[in-house]
């Protein structure tokens, strides 16, 4: 519990739904970052971009407010050591297909789908959050253990 920081929590929730609560007003898009992502390679593939243009523009922000922070508040990214390299890949892989698999991430279901209050997105979280208990559960107890 030395990481517990709830007041950043919250601070860092109530802004990413807020930042959701703008963009969908704005222009009628819901801010799953999956999506977006997936939007910009299609868009730029099939030769649409104007279609990515704000795709673009949102991921910038993204890590942009992130080098933000880090530069300004003067605290520093502590990668994880010691962990394999192909471990993480393949992580980011198997994330990447579910996503697909699933229409959409935690950010698209979590935040906007709860938010419009969707059966659908609720069964979806709980399956996402169970199954990052799950993988939580057999890498530090099964595998490192």
């Amino acid at each position: 519990m030395n990481d517990f920081t709830p007041v950043a929590g919250l601070i860092g929730g109530a802004l990413i739904g807020t930042s959701a609560v703008i963009l969908l007003a704005c222009s009628g898009r819901l801010a799953g970052i999956s999506n977006i992502a997936h939007g910009v390679v299609d868009g730029l593939r099939q030769g649409k971009w104007m279609e990515s243009g704000w795709r673009v523009t949102f991921l910038l922000g993204m890590i942009l407010s992130t080098w933000a922070y880090f530069r300004w508040s003067g605290e520093v990214v502590n990668p994880r050591q010691h962990f394999p390299a192909g471990l993480l890949v393949l992580g980011g892989l198997l994330v990447g297909y579910g996503t697909s698999m699933g229409n959409g991430c935690t950010s698209g279901h979590g935040v906007c789908g709860l938010g419009r209050m969707s059966v659908r997105s609720l069964v979806a979280t709980l399956c996402f959050m169970a199954t990052g208990g799950l993988t939580v559960f057999v890498m530090r107890h099964v595998v490192q253990g």
